[in-house]
């Protein structure tokens, strides 16, 4: 059987007067935090709310993020993390389209809610889970809590939809990507052949919650009666003083934060001596960054990690100790490494056809941790999941040794910072300013952020704007980490193929002229 439920209720048999969660000032143990599960639960069925609702979650990493996750699948209710980074007519379109009944939101967010909460009238509720006075018309989670009787679990397990993931798309339409309890469940067993977790495993959520990847560390570190610890939003100095302060001893967040972290001033003089295990992926790491991480923290095996959300999303691992040979980096830093337990890694054609090793084609996998598939989009659906594999969208080989090497995208998608950002999507942005007459958006080599989003633009005759008017255009339609960094203004027209589309290939090389496009 598998059931999320099913891990809180082993963390208290394991480990019930252990600590389960420390928020600022903040603290409680298994027995506790499983009440107040069992009582949020409760009083949203009490509001209305019956099994099968989706309801939103709006905030910075908390504690009462990690109970709403747990409450609403004991409720027996879909939770739906939202990006805290996107714009608010894309909010208005996560809720919409997954018909969301309900809405959890913290403090940081409630300025933004008068902008889209009035297109969005599915919404029956709205729960305050921040640590300011509850405003009018929405209701406190701690009086929720405090004024509801403990409710029974509501028994959703195995192909039971337990969450919508959305994930950008390349014709600029978002996909819901339903994962049912096999999915995570299956997903979290399998980070756990990366690292031992036990009850004096201390997680730091760093990684935004809303990420799957950060969900798949909150249910093995729960399974096993580990505490969690929180940082609202990323700081890598604030980062490292809670890995001294709460004696943290593993995390996952993606590239960028890494380099951030490893080039502070405070890495060389905070106690991280507690902190054994760094998971990974999302963006390229370059070299030079996984080589100073390895240098200021030497305790630390660092474990690279690829998937998507809809394999919920680990496919791969990239053990530590396959990184040196005789004592030297080995060439498979440049590797995503081989599939995890639960997946089935092949590398496809273009006929769903397995390709000889070291030939590139499309990364394909299959096993528990798929999805169930696309929100109301039946036909994606079965076009990603076809002949019983999901196909990624990525290219990529394998060595003669199972190792997977991802050399580009198959889609036009970019990863900046650790965030999916599609090109279709930021075209239709900038194509929305009256004086564009044709761009093309696509991924240059950023030293901060692996990548950035830098847009090609051909203005109409007599038309032409600045590059900052075009870059605030597309702040008002998309979320800022989509918009673009740089732009690039030219007089003659972008270059073609034979059945007419703009040719990136092209536009890209002399950007990547020497380098290698990785992603892993």
């Amino acid at each position: 059987m598998s059931q999320i439920t099913q891990f809180l209720r082993r963390a208290v048999q394991i480990n019930g007067r252990g600590t389960a969660t420390i928020c600022g000032d903040r603290q409680q143990d298994w027995i506790s935090f499983a009440d107040r599960v069992a009582r949020l639960a409760g009083g949203l069925a009490a509001l209305g709310f019956v099994p099968g609702d989706r309801i939103g979650i709006l905030s910075l990493n908390s504690d009462r993020y990690l109970e709403s996750f747990f409450g609403l699948s004991w409720g027996g209710f879909v939770f739906v993390p939202i990006n805290t980074r996107l714009a608010p007519p894309e909010i208005v379109f996560w809720l919409t389209d997954s018909g969301c009944a309900g809405l959890l939101v913290d403090d940081a967010y409630l300025p933004v809610l008068p902008k889209f909460l009035p297109e969005t009238p599915a919404v029956r509720h709205v729960i305050h889970i921040g640590d300011g006075p509850t405003p009018d018309r929405q209701i406190s989670y701690e009086a929720l809590i405090d004024g509801s009787a403990p409710a029974g679990d509501a028994g959703r397990r195995d192909s039971d939809i337990a969450g919508i993931f959305y994930t950008g798309g390349t014709t600029g339409r978002s996909k819901g990507v339903m994962l049912s309890h096999d999915n995570v469940l299956s997903n979290a067993n399998n980070i756990a052949t990366a690292v031992p977790f036990l009850p004096e495993t201390c997680y730091i959520h760093a990684a935004p919650m809303f990420h799957i990847a950060d969900g798949a560390m909150t249910f093995i570190v729960t399974a096993n009666g580990g505490r969690h610890v929180f940082l609202p939003p990323f700081d890598p100095g604030t980062f490292l003083a809670m890995i001294e302060t709460h004696r943290v001893t593993v995390s996952l967040i993606v590239p960028t934060m890494i380099n951030m972290t490893v080039h502070h001033p405070d890495v060389t003089t905070r106690d991280l001596s507690s902190f054994k295990d760094m998971l990974y992926g999302a963006s390229p790491m370059p070299e030079a960054v996984i080589l100073r991480a390895m240098e200021v923290m030497p305790n630390v095996r660092f474990t690279q990690a690829y998937g998507q959300s809809e394999a919920s999303p680990l496919m791969t691992l990239m053990p530590p100790e396959a990184l040196w040979i005789d004592g030297k980096l080995s060439k498979r830093l440049k590797s995503a490494g081989r599939g995890v337990l639960d997946c089935e890694i092949a590398i496809m054609d273009e006929n769903d056809r397995e390709v000889p090793r070291g030939t590139v084609g499309e990364v394909c996998g299959r096993g528990k941790m798929v999805m169930l598939g696309y929100w109301k989009q039946p036909e994606l659906t079965a076009h990603t999941l076809r002949n019983g594999w999901l196909h990624t969208g990525d290219g990529g080989y394998m060595d003669e040794d199972g190792f997977v090497y991802i050399v580009d995208r198959v889609k036009d998608m970019i990863v900046s910072g650790g965030e999916n950002v599609y090109s279709a999507e930021v075209e239709e942005a900038l194509y929305a300013h009256p004086s564009v007459a044709e761009c093309a958006v696509i991924g240059v080599p950023d030293d901060k952020w692996g990548e950035r989003v830098h847009a090609i633009v051909r203005f109409k005759e007599g038309m032409a704007v600045s590059e900052e008017e075009l870059i605030r255009s597309c702040h008002e339609r998309i979320a800022g980490y989509k918009c673009p960094r740089s732009v690039m203004i030219r007089d003659e027209a972008l270059p073609l193929s034979g059945a007419g589309k703009i040719l990136k290939s092209e536009l890209r090389k002399p950007y990547w002229q020497g380098l290698e496009k990785r992603v892993n």
